[in-house]
């Protein structure tokens, strides 16, 4: 799928709060690729699970290789996240459970992760001359006017965004704004389904 640059400073929307969840490892010793090849194989698997089954929470990712790869990924909520982590179904648990037995011992290979639950209208972002990235890419990416040329104005929005989607409002508070890209690949997925 093409994802083109828009050559315009563009921000994101996202409806109601969210999870980013920042993973990765770190390979300590190249020459134990008995030890960090298994590690780098399971993120692929759980990925794909996740795409194929949006049901599940993720909204989408980001991936960066390097000796210390990392995945950026928003997930609608930390219950969904944490199902996840904890079904004995699905890819992650017994990859988990597999490297606290086979590989956590050794100081080949390292593991992190961060989350972070984002409160809705408590975020702001700007993305110049970009193709849809980050939360442009997962929620609904608008193109910045008036009301959106500083952080302090995105944050503004982004507040005031949320507390009409609290009180039932669905004007959204920032006329002059357009989505351009049309709905979000996540939009365009649950509409179809």
């Amino acid at each position: 799928m093409s994802n083109p640059v828009i050559p315009k400073t563009m921000s994101a929307n996202i409806d109601g709060d969210f999870v980013m969840f920042l993973t990765g490892m770190r390979i300590n010793r190249w020459w134990r690729i008995d030890r960090w090849l298994p590690v780098l194989r399971a993120m692929p698997r759980m990925l794909a699970e996740l795409e194929a089954q949006p049901e599940l929470g993720m909204l989408g990712y980001h991936g960066w290789p390097a000796r210390t790869p990392i995945i950026l990924q928003y997930w609608r909520s930390l219950d969904h996240l944490m199902s996840y982590a904890r079904n004995r179904d699905a890819e992650h648990l017994p990859a988990w459970r597999d490297f606290n037995r086979r590989i956590a011992a050794s100081d080949a290979v390292g593991i992190w992760h961060e989350t972070y639950c984002v409160t809705g209208g408590k975020y702001e972002t700007i993305y110049h001359n970009m193709p849809a990235f980050g939360l442009g890419k997962v929620g609904e990416l608008v193109e910045t006017r008036d009301r959106r040329r500083s952080a302090a104005d995105r944050l503004k929005v982004a507040a005031e965004r949320a507390a009409a989607q609290t009180s039932g409002d669905i004007t959204p508070p920032e006329a002059g704004a357009r989505n351009v890209g049309g709905a979000s690949e996540n939009q365009q997925r649950d509409a179809a389904a």
